[in-house]
This record gives C-alpha cells, structure tokens and sequence, in this order.
C-alpha cells in the first residue's frame, strides 16, 4: 500500500508520529505496520495535515 504525502502536516504533527511509530516498534509491530498507526493515531487526534479555506471552523 503506497504512503500517502505527508508535506500537508505540520512539524508537531510529524514529531507526535514519529513518537508513536516508535512506541510501536517497541512493542514488537513491523516498520510498516508502526507507520501506518501512528499517522492514522495523528489524523484522528488532530483532523489530518493542514486545511486551507475561507470559512473553515479549525
């Protein structure tokens, strides 16, 4: 499954993924696998990378 682009996000975003892919490294999860939590943990605490727009409630 190809990895989205993650230029949308913000630096705080990209470190609290990093943090959490780690944490599941240590429990024993693959590469993969890691990554892909830790971004879905980020989109879901915070909305997903950066919006722009007139009008959009942040």
């Amino acid at each position: 499954m190809p990895q989205g682009d993650k230029s949308s996000y913000t630096d705080k975003q990209k470190r609290q993924a990093e943090h959490i892919e780690d944490s599941y490294k240590e429990k024993g999860v693959s590469q993969d696998e890691a990554e892909e939590r830790a971004w879905r943990t980020v989109n879901k605490q915070s909305g997903g990378g950066k919006k722009s727009g007139s009008g959009r409630k942040d």
